[in-house]
């Protein structure tokens, strides 16, 4: 199979996923952008549980949130999507629904359900309409002045759109989110940030660890699917070929893996458990 590559840690910009998470669980940087994006005062936030995951007992699919934390009365889930998100409407039906019965499971009952705010911030534009945000609440059809009242919040921050945006935090951060680019003090807070996570052994540790599983993942998916069109009539020379390139393939995969790792300093022992390589095979790259 072709081998399983995953972006080096140098190369990470605060919109990707994992780096996304690693900077929202700091606080001061998690309280500016909420506070700068729903144009709120937070008192205060619990830690923020990255990538925390709800999963109900009565349903095995469970919703991964990318940054899911709370102040004393509210509770948001924030999430960064450098692609096109289809259905996100239905998406976020659903991770309203996980967080309420989250708040549920731990003994709140519904009228003392918290005000939350389910927040994308998206590199591509959702709704192709060129708006920066889209803000989405429950009203009458028939009357709307007349609201639901059920504190729930969506907002889809659309960073294509920044030029449009008319208040200047937001649109220096949706900047940033989009291009990198640092135009006030807060988004050079965050840039420095990203940057101090790159050094950390911690941070570092994770992410090799979460992108091997990923590369697992995907072999296994690959090789899964390899086998059942197999089952359903290739010949056994093609199979035995087709064997041969996936063993081949995971080497590779493997051997490009160690690459990587080494020329960021990695531990070679480290690297050896993690790719399955020997020391030697690694210290000869």
């Amino acid at each position: 199979m072709v081998g399983y590559n995953f972006k080096p840690v140098e190369d990470l910009v605060f919109s990707d996923d994992f780096m996304f998470g690693a900077v929202m669980r700091e606080p001061k940087i998690c309280k500016g952008v909420l506070e700068r994006l729903l144009q709120i005062k937070i008192d205060h936030l619990e830690y923020p549980e990255l990538q925390k995951t709800i999963s109900p007992f009565y349903t095995q699919k469970g919703v991964r949130l990318d940054v899911y934390l709370a102040d004393s009365n509210r509770v948001f889930d924030v999430e960064c999507q450098t692609y096109k998100i289809k259905n996100i409407g239905k998406r976020a039906r659903y991770y309203q629904s996980m967080i309420d019965i989250d708040s549920l499971f731990k003994g709140i009952d519904y009228s003392e359900l918290k005000e939350s705010y389910i927040i994308f911030i998206c590199t591509d534009d959702p709704f192709n309409e060129n708006l920066p945000v889209y803000t989405f609440e429950r009203i009458c059809k028939e009357n709307a002045d007349v609201k639901l009242n059920d504190c729930t919040h969506h907002l889809i921050f659309n960073a294509a759109a920044y030029k449009k945006e008319t208040n200047q935090e937001i649109k220096d951060f949706l900047a940033f989110v989009k291009d990198n680019a640092v135009q006030s003090d807060f988004t050079k807070e965050i840039a420095a940030m990203v940057q101090t996570k790159k050094f950390q052994n911690t941070f570092l540790n994770e992410y090799l660890a979460i992108q091997l599983h990923e590369r697992d993942v995907t072999e296994r998916a690959t090789e899964k699917g390899l086998a059942q069109g197999i089952e359903q009539g290739m010949a056994k020379g093609m199979a035995q070929g087709m064997a041969q390139g996936i063993a081949q393939g995971a080497k590779e995969a493997n051997l490009s893996t160690a690459k990587i790792l080494k020329q960021s300093n990695v531990d070679i022992a480290l690297i050896a458990k993690s790719t399955g390589l020997s020391p030697a095979e690694i210290e000869a790259l």
